[in-house]
């Protein structure tokens, strides 16, 4: 890590420079039995560290803290010992509610400064944690019309008619028409709490996206489909491209400004500086099990075992390829792992543009 430029972590809206945490994991241990050692020191960036909330009592200061009960065991460790290193060196009293009951954490000491540090160490244990739990929301433009899923179907008897002896091509790759959409950006919500604050987080966005929207749906235009790597004869996705009909970025600027409210305030890690806008039609991850991607089924290959497929034959053929027309209205928060009667994905909260 260069320490002129270390990593910056946004927690509800703080940032903080990250030093060098040390994880260990025993793996001899049952799953809910952590343990962390190792500096987890760290300075509050751009804001001070007392923005946490402590309040003052008869016996001390106190601070409660909201906490999704998953991610209690990287607080407790391997036999308490993390809780206890933590207690020890921050002169303070953690608090935890028993595993799978929702509440607050709440610390406890006779110095504010012991107790915003214990906070502060507290919030940046969990956050390196949670960065390395799956996605459970994402927010996403639906794209599954009517219009749009008849013409892809189309689209994937005419490549399994033509291109079926490509090899990697085969149906298993296909997405699920039901469930063509766009994404804008991912979220791990991990409680119904954090899921009704990324609802709420969506609803501060009408009037930014009704302003850019013009107050009436966008009219969009799915034609052409493009690659992500850079040798289309060992490709893994296979992307349908998407624009606005009129020519404008109005689209791009809403999934834009939307990424930043939510990256603005937490709940969302930026990758990038613009949103790739793009509704895949194809993915190698979909090849051994197509029911993964609803089940988060233990089975589902990861990147090292994806067999890509060579798709020069269906770009040449079906490069300008036209999905359709339609006016979309909406954007949404989808759960990753349930559908609704639609077989599209489960919506926790959406906003519509007029």
């Amino acid at each position: 890590m260069d320490v002129l430029r270390p990593t910056l972590i946004n927690i509800n809206g703080r940032i903080y420079r990250k030093n060098v945490i040390k994880e260990h994991v025993y793996q001899e241990e049952d799953d809910d039995e952590f343990s962390y050692t190792g500096t987890d020191s760290a300075h509050c960036a751009d804001e001070p560290c007392n923005m946490v909330s402590v309040e003052e009592t008869e016996k001390g200061f106190r601070c409660a803290m909201d906490m999704p009960s998953v991610l209690y065991k990287y607080i407790i460790g391997k036999k308490g010992e993390t809780r206890k290193r933590l207690e020890t060196e921050t002169k303070t009293s953690i608090a935890i509610p028993k595993q799978g009951v929702e509440g607050q954490i709440v610390i406890t000491g006779q110095q504010r400064s012991a107790v915003t540090s214990a906070v502060t160490r507290v919030e940046l244990l969990v956050e390196s944690f949670r960065t390395k739990q799956p996605f459970t929301h994402f927010l996403s433009f639906a794209l599954n019309h009517a219009l749009i899923q008849e013409h892809f179907l189309k689209f994937k008897d005419d490549v399994l008619e033509r291109c079926s002896k490509d090899h990697g091509v085969g149906d298993s790759i296909f997405q699920n028409p039901a469930k063509l959409h766009l994404t804008v950006g991912t979220l791990t919500l991990l409680s119904d709490t954090e899921v009704a604050r990324a609802r709420q987080l969506l609803q501060q966005c009408q009037d930014f996206i009704r302003d850019i929207a013009g107050g009436k749906p966008i009219s969009l235009m799915v034609e052409g489909i493009e690659y992500m790597n850079d040798d289309p004869a060992m490709v893994d996705v296979l992307y349908a491209k998407v624009r606005p009909k009129d020519g404008s970025d109005r689209l791009q600027a809403i999934a834009d400004r939307l990424v930043e409210h939510f990256v603005s305030a937490g709940l969302m890690a930026k990758q990038w500086d613009r949103v790739k806008l793009h509704a895949t039609v194809m993915n190698t991850l979909f090849r051994k099990d197509s029911s993964a991607e609803d089940k988060g089924d233990a089975r589902r290959p990861n990147a090292k075992d994806r067999e890509s497929f060579d798709a020069r034959n269906i770009l040449r053929m079906f490069g300008s390829y036209g999905f359709g027309e339609f006016d979309l209205n909406a954007v949404q928060i989808s759960q990753r792992y349930s559908t609704d009667s639609s077989g599209f994905y489960m919506s926790a909260g959406s906003v519509t543009f007029s």
